[in-house]
């Protein structure tokens, strides 16, 4: 068995422990412990197995260390070979579960988003008013060995020969590959892996789940000259500016059309979209279902992006509702006032949320839903929502302890969580979306 090094302060990197491994932890990885009780994060792993772990971060000063499981002793029963031959410890970062089977997948996220709940809220599952269960997207409950064609957008990484892959786990190293096999039938057919891209950073290839739209935005090294790009289908080409980082249209359309609860969303300059192709429409229904908006109704859509959400709310809440959208980005401020022209009461407001509201005036409204970046809301923007007195608010979250921090904030402003859903919307990897919808505590009591 691998001993604990006896050595002077500094790096453990390709140390070796054999560990019994405990349970799943935020951030795809499972927690062990040595033999001494030195803490590790294990990749490439699974609770209840036994395995030898190789240290990949952390010296002897640090509060934990990072591996990867380089030999399994004693496989879990949701163990499966990993069907992308690019992933294992070492290899691409893109997948975090690629070892498990489906449904242990979605089990070890729901067991992630409790472990949350309770840890930053004090929630049980109970509490917030969710069954436990992780929901698979239509379409993707699939046999174990077989990979669901999810991502719509990827990003590739370019190295120093022009050669398209991803990046390594947690590092600016490039894992060439022929194929990803999480990429959307859209996105495999223009063939970005086939083509050499020298003197490019990076190449995003998004293909849209509403149309034939597809795009691709480079971002070349300093100084490098645009590539002729010739890919197996037509495109869009954008290219990222090195001096500003702004993203300008090089030929065809600066943006693609997405569909979404039977409209058309304009999403320009390779702007935020859900990146499973029934993403948006899972998350429409479950935020409407949990709101029931009311004709004449007035709502807030917090970080709105191109106006998914305060469409759909406009649509519900009828000529005499109101709903006000605010997000940051000026171009995706741009396509919402696009894509809602035709709804007379929507207004749409550039500039941070927690800038923008209390500039609004507004004091009072019936709905709001908020879609934070990973981040979450924060406890200075929960607490003035708190003050608006509105029915219900729905929460979609895409990190599950942002989510558990705000719900406690939510909490202490005096709303509880009346339901909660969860979505398998990046299956393989450790990530999940979340909605919770919330209402004051004073009702239902």
């Amino acid at each position: 068995m691998p001993q604990e090094p006896q050595t002077s302060p500094g790096s453990l990197v390709g140390e070796e422990y054999e560990v019994e491994v405990g349970p799943v932890a935020h951030g795809g990885h499972c927690v062990a412990r040595t033999e001494a009780g030195r803490v590790l994060f294990v990749r490439h792993t699974l609770p209840g197995e036994r395995v030898v772990a190789r240290v990949t971060h952390g010296d002897e000063t640090s509060r934990f260390l990072r591996a990867d499981a380089v030999e399994i002793l004693d496989a879990s029963k949701d163990r499966v070979p990993a069907p992308c031959p690019y992933a294992g410890p070492g290899r691409c970062g893109g997948c975090d579960w690629q070892h498990a089977k489906p449904g242990a997948q979605r089990r070890l996220k729901g067991e992630v988003i409790a472990e949350q709940l309770q840890h930053l809220a004090g929630l049980t599952p109970e509490q917030a008013g969710w069954d436990g269960t992780v929901a698979p997207a239509p379409g993707d409950k699939l046999p174990a060995g077989e990979v669901p064609a999810w991502r719509t957008r990827v990003q590739y990484a370019i190295d120093a020969d022009g050669r398209a892959g991803l990046r390594r786990h947690r590092s600016h190293e490039v894992e060439p590959i022929e194929h990803c096999m999480i990429a959307a039938e859209g996105v495999s057919e223009l063939g970005i892996e086939q083509r050499d891209w020298s003197g490019m950073e990076s190449v995003e290839a998004i293909a849209a789940s509403g149309s034939g739209d597809r795009q691709v935005v480079l971002t070349p090294r300093p100084g490098a000259r645009l590539p002729l790009v010739e890919l197996d289908r037509p495109v869009s080409v954008l290219r990222v500016d090195e001096r500003d980082g702004g993203v300008h249209r090089v030929h065809g359309r600066a943006f693609v059309r997405e569909r979404a609860d039977d409209h058309t969303w304009r999403v320009g300059n390779g702007g935020f979209w859900q990146v499973h192709p029934k993403a948006a429409d899972t998350l429409v229904e479950a935020v409407m279902q949990g709101l029931l908006p009311r004709k004449g109704d007035t709502a807030l859509d917090l970080y709105c992006g191109v106006g998914l959400f305060a469409g759909a709310l406009a649509d519900r809440v009828g000529d005499k509702g109101a709903v006000l959208g605010i997000e940051v980005t000026k171009r995706a401020v741009e396509d919402a006032r696009h894509n809602l022209k035709d709804f007379d009461r929507v207004r749409i407001e550039q500039g941070k949320v927690e800038q923008v509201l209390p500039r609004t005036g507004i004091t009072e409204t019936d709905l709001i839903v908020l879609d934070p970046p990973r981040a979450g809301a924060g406890k200075q923007t929960v607490a003035r929502l708190c003050t608006l007195g509105a029915r219900r608010i729905a929460y979609v979250a895409c990190d599950p302890a942002a989510l558990a921090r705000d719900l406690g904030y939510f909490r202490e402003g005096g709303y509880r969580v009346r339901v909660m859903r969860a979505f398998d919307l990046f299956p393989m990897t450790h990530h999940v979306e979340c909605v919770a919808i919330l209402e004051p505590v004073a009702k239902g009591r």
